[in-house]
């Protein structure tokens, strides 16, 4: 094995693979390692956003995806602790009108395969240590699982794009998450759950508010359902996230009707989320770090996949620039954070104050009731799926005046 390169990637997530794509198509000489051998299964709503497909068309895939098992996606439906349902459907005039909802065992293997084209892959290498020279990171040691053996790769850069749990993040010294910048999951696949249409659900059932209850829409008849809720406010409720999911599914007056006849397929998974409500450090001497690595997970919504993605591919561009300058400080690498949260911090200050309102639930009862009369919020509620301007809109109290007088 080779154990020199421009680029070392750890994870072939959407983020991983999204860097290594930019990255090869470039011309730089690109190393991806994951400890899994694809296609493998990643615990997720399977939700694939505006943001996400933006990406994909960059990278010159939407096809590929449009070829393979999905569901598109054209609205998000909303309903408050009081029942109120209100279907939103995603803007016209930002360029893409939909999304898709498509199986991370599927999705995340078609960018993987796709990244092979542009980098060399190595799966079942699963990374244990960093290595580092001085203040910077050189490189990694990894464990090939097919052989038990343990090899050393060097690199200019090395990326850390490996989860929620991150190795690199992890022997870097950068700490456990804080449980109110958290969120639990749990998710399971069911069929024949009755009532799915082309929106993806978020429901505020009164239990979890305010985390919410979700059902995605998948291929055939599938769908993805599970809950999430900030770590901190589960222990507060001293809550089994599970149980309390399938207490929605069979008790809640709505809910047990449009799952009496369905079946889970599989089981039940859990995961964390760490959100993007506080800035983690993603930058430094021959380092960075993206996706849920990086902590960017909405915080109000939860999306990873396309915030993962936009990290891939402004990490590549920072990348190449420090390739091409020979330079890999953490001076010269902080064009990645700075540019990273120029794009999605400011819409993580907007999520999260949003998610700070969802607590209110007189307020979500009164907003949806108001909405399903109201074109005007409507419209407002619309535009927030693609623009932060208009999220923005949810700090700013004389919103909330207008709303209540729509």
């Amino acid at each position: 094995m080779e154990s020199n390169y421009d680029v070392l990637v750890v994870g072939g997530g959407p983020a991983g693979s999204t860097v290594s794509i930019f990255l090869g198509k470039m011309g730089h000489k690109v190393l991806l390692l994951d400890k899994a051998k694809f296609p493998r299964d990643k615990t997720c709503g399977d939700a694939i956003s505006g943001k996400s497909r933006g990406v994909l068309r960059d990278l010159g895939i939407t096809e590929i995806v449009e070829s393979a098992p999905h569901s598109k996606v054209f609205g998000v439906g909303f309903s408050s602790p009081d029942g109120t349902y209100v279907d939103i459907p995603i803007p016209q005039n930002y360029g893409i009108d939909y999304g898709y909802c498509c199986k991370r065992e599927v999705y995340d293997n078609l960018l993987f395969q796709h990244a092979k084209k542009f980098a060399t892959v190595y799966e079942e290498h699963e990374v244990t240590d960093i290595i580092k020279e001085g203040e910077a990171v050189v490189g990694v040691k990894a464990l090939d699982k097919k052989t038990n053996t343990e090899h050393v790769f060097k690199a200019k850069i090395v990326v850390g794009s490996d989860g929620a749990t991150s190795i690199v993040s992890r022997k870097l010294g950068l700490g456990e998450s804080n449980p109110d910048h958290l969120c639990a999951g749990v998710r399971a696949y069911y069929k024949g759950v009755t009532g799915l249409g082309k929106s993806i659900e978020l429901h505020f059932v009164d239990s979890l508010v305010p985390g919410y209850f979700w059902i995605f829409p998948l291929e055939n008849g599938l769908a993805n359902v599970g809950s999430g809720i900030l770590a901190s406010d589960m222990k507060k409720k001293n809550m089994n996230l599970r149980d309390e999911t399938l207490k929605i599914i069979n008790e809640h007056p709505v809910f047990k009707e449009r799952f009496k006849s369905a079946e889970i397929v599989g089981g039940w998974k859990g995961w964390n989320l760490p959100l993007g409500s506080t800035h983690k450090k993603a930058h430094g001497n021959g380092w960075v770090l993206l996706g849920d690595a990086a902590s960017l997970i909405d915080p109000f919504s939860g999306e990873g996949i396309g915030n993962a993605m936009t990290s891939g591919k402004i990490g590549a561009a920072a990348i190449h620039k420090a390739l091409e300058a020979k330079d890999y400080s953490e001076k010269f690498l902080s064009e990645y954070e700075n540019n990273l949260w120029e794009v999605l911090g400011h819409e993580f200050k907007n999520s999260d104050r949003m998610q700070k309102t969802g607590k209110r639930k007189w307020l979500v009862n009164i907003l949806l009731h108001k909405a399903k009369r109201s074109d005007w919020l409507r419209k407002q509620l619309s535009a927030s799926l693609l623009d932060q301007k208009a999220r923005k809109g949810f700090s700013d109290p004389l919103f909330y005046i207008r709303a209540l007088l729509a």
